[in-house]
């Protein structure tokens, strides 16, 4: 099953060094033990939540698997650790997640109508999404239909100084817009 880890710098994660590729441990439940993951990158911002310290990879959660009520976190005894994501790329899964579970309830780390970067990024989503944040912020934006609720388009940049600037609310179309 594909999924998603955060770890710290050096794929540490609570004390325990993982290696790239196959790991393996005895026992997985959410609560207690096992590898953990999430099939929505998004919850990986809940336990390792600045992306200015954390790593953040794509992985394969196999052999014995626990699945947790609370969000969509994983515990398994085989964690193959596949890719580890770029900020774009770890936001631009998050998207897809969203667009791809339009039923879902909208994630804790993504704002509905209006997002202002924390921890170095901002998710927005709703009929006309607008971002802001400081140099170097990711800004991710899913916008909806405004009658069915479906993901119609999703976005992302940078805030780079130049193209985008600090401060400056943004469309999913990445445009300048005012705040509402």
């Amino acid at each position: 099953m594909i999924a998603y880890k955060a770890f710290g710098k050096g794929l540490v994660c609570l004390g325990y060094k993982f290696k790239m590729g196959l790991n393996v441990t005895s026992k997985a439940n959410c609560c207690e033990n096992g590898f953990h993951c999430a099939a929505n990158p998004l919850d990986c911002l809940t336990y390792y939540p600045n992306i200015d310290s954390a790593e953040y990879y794509i992985v394969n959660a196999g052999g014995d698997i626990d699945e947790d009520d609370c969000d969509s976190k994983i515990a398994c005894t085989e964690l193959t650790i596949i890719k580890r994501l770029t900020r774009e790329e770890f936001f631009l899964h998050s998207l897809a997640y969203i667009a791809d579970h339009p039923q879902q309830e909208k994630h804790r780390h993504a704002q509905e109508g209006q997002a202002e970067a924390e921890r170095g990024y901002a998710v927005a989503y709703g009929a006309d999404p607008i971002a802001k944040g400081k140099l170097g912020n990711v800004l991710a934006f899913a916008k909806e239909d405004p009658i069915s609720g479906k993901i119609i388009q999703i976005a992302f940049s940078r805030i780079d100084g130049e193209t985008l600037l600090p401060g400056i609310w943004y469309d999913s179309d990445l445009n300048e817009r005012s705040a509402v």
